[in-house]
């Protein structure tokens, strides 16, 4: 198919109104299991919704804009990342702790994060589509420099495929043809092509979404919601079930629950690049064509609204250089040179007295039989085969630079008690993974006003029932900011 420069930018506008329309839509329901099954906006709004899914694609168009000579590097968006982007939430807030730990990617992304297969890549794949329109290859290309910023594997894997989808979008309209052409870019062992392929085999043999939804949950929910695995499962299983109804299709994906903001902004930009007046007038209306970016965005003037944003996008792409992106060499320093230092000992079941809202238990002290250790990081795990005894005690120092509050995160899926200097601070039975500042599981994280200097968190951790290790991520962050404090810990290489 010949795509004509009047098309292409009814395509690329598409993209971003598709984006804005879905984000809108799925944003009140963001995190929940199962959301009602709506038919419109619930509530309807004046205007677009900020969203994390268009702001960081609008931060790297305008970074590459503004630059004599534009070029896809993640070296690039490493620069822009920490000049521009103050959100907290999850990989963002590990790849800016590692950002200002001396970390580049692709080691951002990989080292030391619990959330490296994060829906957060994926959600920004449409901008290579619209800068490689019908060049999959190009458009994978560039979503991989992109993505190992704040991911690995199927963090970036997901980001691959949809934007190698999205690019073939522009030229192809058969789902079939498209989902084949976009999984030829995966490897064999990816979960994202494993679970697309599922999806599909699942829907043409139920052709009920409802069904399909909870063989995908079955097959590959994930404690955490924001999981790029199961998410795109559900942004396919919309497409598939909406059938090229819009209003129908990011309904159905933000019915699915979970990270639905994300799920329906990514499903509506899809469907906005293959039928651009597809998307109906109502939907439209209500949030207009303003660029909305989150307070989390700074230091940088968007375009005033999406046909703006439209125009730099359609003028980044004549002014890029031909070819795939070649990453160049930086010199920073490796993961293993940021090694968290730390004791370990070990004591009895007794520690954990009554329970985890009986009475603040006194705080254990490491015996001679204390040894040093060095962890991977703030992401780090012991080995079952070596406990001594019941409970592992882990003493972790940490330094601060001036007396402040700090909030300190230690999440586990084991029995664990935490003190700071002595202090009792917090303790749960047991606990699902969430190890970031601002959505961290109840009682596995506390406040608490510290003077300058030295300080100790000791957690004790209870001697896993099932798996190899007892695994935790801890941290000191901002109570404001919910963002890493990354110097904290005492740190070593190897």
């Amino acid at each position: 198919m010949q795509l004509s420069d009047t098309r292409y930018r009814d395509k690329v506008l598409g993209c971003w109104l598709g984006k804005a329309v879905g984000g809108t839509l799925g944003m009140p329901f963001e995190g929940v299991d199962t959301p009602p099954e709506v038919t419109f906006y619930t509530p309807v709004p004046t205007r677009m919704l900020p969203n994390d899914d268009l702001d960081l694609q609008v931060v790297w168009a305008c970074v590459m804009d503004r630059m004599s000579a534009p070029r896809v590097d993640r070296q690039v968006f490493a620069d822009a990342w920490r000049e521009h982007v103050q959100f907290p939430w999850d990989e963002y807030g590990v790849a800016t702790r590692n950002l200002q730990l001396g970390l580049r990617p692709p080691f951002t992304g990989s080292c030391d994060n619990w959330f490296t297969c994060g829906l957060g890549a994926a959600i920004r794949s449409e901008l290579w589509a619209c800068l490689a329109p019908g060049d999959s290859h190009l458009a994978a290309a560039y979503a991989y420099e992109d993505a190992c910023v704040d991911h690995d594997g199927d963090g970036i894997w997901a980001e691959v495929f949809l934007a190698a989808l999205e690019s073939r979008a522009f030229v192809e309209s058969d789902p079939a043809v498209l989902l084949d052409q976009a999984l030829a870019h995966l490897p064999a062992e990816s979960r994202v092509r494993q679970a697309v392929a599922d999806t599909r085999r699942w829907w043409g043999q139920a052709n009920d979404w409802r069904a399909v939804r909870k063989q995908i949950l079955a097959g590959y929910g994930h404690e955490n919601f924001t999981d790029v695995t199961m998410n795109l499962a559900f942004t396919i299983l919309g497409w598939l079930a909406g059938n090229g109804d819009f209003g129908r299709s990011i309904c159905i994906v933000t019915a699915c629950g979970k990270d639905t903001d994300c799920t329906a902004a990514t499903l509506g930009a899809l469907l906005g690049i293959l039928n651009p007046a597809g998307i109906p007038e109502p939907w439209l209306k209500p949030i207009g064509r303003q660029l909305v970016l989150s307070p989390g965005i700074t230091g940088l003037t968007p375009p005033a609204n999406l046909d703006d944003f439209t125009d730099l996008v359609l003028n980044l792409r004549r002014r890029l250089p031909p070819g795939a992106p070649v990453a160049a060499p930086v010199a920073a320093p490796t993961p293993e040179s940021l090694q968290i230092l730390a004791q370990v000992d070990f004591t009895g079941p007794a520690i954990f007295g009554g329970g985890a809202h009986a009475e603040a238990p006194a705080a254990p002290v490491l015996s001679a039989a204390a040894r040093p250790v060095r962890l991977a990081g703030a992401m780090a795990e012991f080995p079952v085969a070596q406990f001594t005894d019941q409970v592992l005690l882990l003493a972790l120092p940490f330094q601060l630079a001036q007396a402040r509050a700090v909030k300190v995160l230690f999440n586990t899926p084991q029995n664990c008690r935490v003190w700071v200097d002595g202090r009792f601070l917090f303790g749960r039975e047991c606990g699902r993974m969430a190890p970031s500042f601002h959505r961290a599981p109840v009682n596995q994280w506390g406040e608490i006003e510290l003077a300058a200097g030295a300080h100790t968190l000791l957690a004790a951790i209870a001697k896993p029932e099932t798996g190899d290790a007892a695994q935790w991520v801890a941290g000191i962050g901002d109570p404001q900011s919910n963002l890493w404090l990354a110097d904290a810990f005492a740190r070593g290489g190897a």
